[in-house]
């Protein structure tokens, strides 16, 4: 235990980097998630066609696969991706695609007296969404969404296999220099846990941020209706 606690610096500089990989990750998926969600919505069956593409490809293909394509295959095409970039890039898709039917399915929740209440005053789809659809569906959302961020999070542990020194990556080099096996990995186990629960904490508090904006809190059945919808196939009503 003590030659795990000696090596804190390379345990930190692990942590760092997994911790730059989430933040990296996570806005790269939210982007993606909002664009392609929104296309779900969308009546053109040309840009429907569009997120269904993206939504199955990645939502079907590990996150680990796209790595190695990215960092292994990409060079012998003739474009070389730093590890970074490549992580990045693998996981922003991959979970983007999953938030992509969170907010598709958290739109699509809003009642649909709310649409065509923006169809009569004559709003443009741009401001249906910005005025009254998305801040509606961004409370249904942040629940799921805060479920992705853990889990791209956790994703994380995988870049060790593209020569990134994350936290995965320095335990790995701790077990080999002191033979420290169960020690070593109980205590990134307490350390990606410890991130986790910070990630969860930020989450509610956006949570609580909207829901005085909106000034309400949405029902449980509501949040239920939203997790449903984001995997039902699908049509939609924003434009």
């Amino acid at each position: 235990m003590g030659d795990v606690l000696d090596s804190y610096r390379l345990l930190v500089q692990g942590a760092w980097i997994t911790i730059q990989l989430t933040v990296y990750g996570s806005a790269l998926a939210l982007v993606l998630a909002l664009v392609f969600g929104i296309a779900g919505t969308s009546r053109h069956r040309g840009v429907r066609f569009l997120n269904r593409v993206y939504v199955e490809f990645f939502r079907g293909s590990p996150a680990l696969v796209l790595m190695y394509w990215f960092f292994y295959s990409l060079p012998s095409l003739g474009l070389e991706l730093v590890p970074m970039f490549a992580g990045v890039l693998a996981l922003g898709l991959n979970v983007g695609a999953y938030g992509a039917e969170v907010v598709r399915g958290a739109i699509q929740s809003v009642p649909r007296a709310q649409y065509e209440a923006t169809v009569a005053l004559n709003f443009r789809p741009a401001q249906r969404l910005r005025r009254v659809l998305l801040p509606q569906a961004i409370a249904l959302m942040l629940p799921p969404f805060g479920n992705l961020l853990i889990e791209l999070m956790k994703g994380t542990a995988l870049v060790s296999l593209i020569t990134i020194a994350d936290l995965t990556f320095r335990a790995q080099q701790i077990r080999t220099n002191t033979g420290e096996t169960v020690w070593t990995f109980t205590t990134i186990l307490v350390m990606y846990f410890v991130i986790a629960q910070l990630l969860q904490l930020s989450v509610r508090y956006a949570e609580r941020r909207v829901d005085r904006m909106l000034g309400r809190r949405p029902s449980r059945d509501k949040a239920g209706l939203a997790t449903v919808a984001a995997s039902a196939p699908g049509g939609g009503t924003a434009g």
